[in-house]
């Protein structure tokens, strides 16, 4: 781990002296190359060198301790050296972390899809707080979201909308969100007063770039047709909406919010390409079982992961036990608590991993 540390540190400052080169200064693009590569490795190369300075001063304390006669200072050496050792220990735990191997997808945008499920108009009303919940997220943390498709219902709920998210490593932080999210409350089509369960699937995809998935046109149906609206009545008359049929995968995008055809067309390749490029993960990832155990669940879309429960103002994440009371807070896009727990429980399963070998 060590030498490999020192490898990192070395390449961090050969990056760092080329950026001085005026050969690479006068090339913007290359420039640019080295420059993102300096700041990938920058905060493990930080990191490393805290720790190289922890090991110092606790090399140093140890040497003040044998040769300190009063017992008050040495007292006071002990109790430095106790607190050195525990951030010693927390040091190299975050640096295992930090040389674990990156998800080459975490810095992408992604294209999310939430479907209503079980519950009618009560599970196509909590679809639409589901897109609240993200948009909102996505505010906060200067994101761009733009919806791509959507079927909306008379009562303002979502019987599905796909929409994109961009912005520097939103697939990291929201890649656990795929899978059944549960709400208990009192619909608002409810007369009785009665509190109804209903679900909405999530599916988190990274977006594809066309390098990423190689799309033969010949192997796609294209279909264009009449927008509709509520109930199925056209909402223009002219022949605006794309239908897309994947024709080896079955796969089928549809897409009418814009009234450009050519617009359609874009919104309908870009979910087609994020869909193929997750049906390929999924196929490496089940013949490669091991890298299922190092998720957080297994990522599922028919796998309930989270409960939002309205009368006892409960957010429940049932693969981490986690339970928070600030129900309203959590729909109005305050995501990182849960986030934060669900990428440590990651990685601390995936240094488990490590560690076993």
């Amino acid at each position: 781990m060590w030498e490999k540390l020192a490898q990192i540190e070395a390449k961090y400052e050969e990056l760092g002296a080329a950026l001085g080169d005026p050969e690479v200064i006068s090339d913007p693009q290359k420039l640019q190359k080295y420059a993102r590569a300096m700041a990938d490795l920058e905060e493990i190369v930080m990191a490393f060198r805290h720790y190289r300075r922890i090991l110092e001063e606790i090399r140093d304390s140890r040497e003040l301790l044998e040769s300190e006669g009063d017992p008050e200072f040495r007292a006071f050496l002990q109790e430095e050296l106790e607190r050195l050792e525990e951030e010693k220990e927390e040091m190299e735990r975050r640096l295992k972390i930090l040389l674990l191997p990156k998800d080459p997808n975490d810095e992408k945008n992604i294209i999310m899809e939430i479907r209503a499920g079980a519950g009618g108009e009560e599970a196509a009303l909590f679809s639409a707080d589901l897109f609240r919940m993200y948009q909102r997220y996505a505010e906060r943390k200067g994101w761009r979201t733009e919806i791509l498709s959507s079927h909306p219902t008379e009562l303002g709920g979502f019987k599905e909308i796909i929409f994109l998210i961009e912005g520097k490593g939103a697939y990291s932080r929201l890649k656990f969100e795929s899978g059944v999210h549960r709400v208990q409350r009192i619909p608002v089509t409810e007369t009785g007063g009665r509190i109804h369960t209903s679900t909405a699937t999530v599916a988190v995809l990274p977006e594809a770039d066309e390098v990423d998935v190689e799309i033969n046109p010949e192997d796609l149906r294209i279909d264009i047709f009449c927008s509709s609206g509520h109930g199925g009545q056209s909402v223009n008359t002219t022949y605006s909406a794309v239908r897309i049929v994947h024709l080896p995968t079955g796969i089928t995008v549809s897409c009418q919010d814009e009234r450009s055809q050519l617009k359609n067309r874009e919104k309908a390749l870009k979910v087609l390409r994020a869909r193929l490029l997750e049906m390929a993960r999924e196929q490496q990832e089940g013949e490669l079982a091991a890298a299922r155990r190092a998720q957080v669940g297994t990522g599922e879309r028919s796998e309930r992961i989270r409960t939002y429960n309205f009368p006892q103002n409960r957010v429940t994440d049932h693969r981490i036990g986690l339970t928070l009371h600030n129900l309203e807070e959590v729909l109005d896009g305050d995501l990182d608590p849960i986030i934060e727990v669900l990428i440590t429980h990651e990685q601390a399963e995936r240094l488990k991993e490590v560690e076993a070998v």
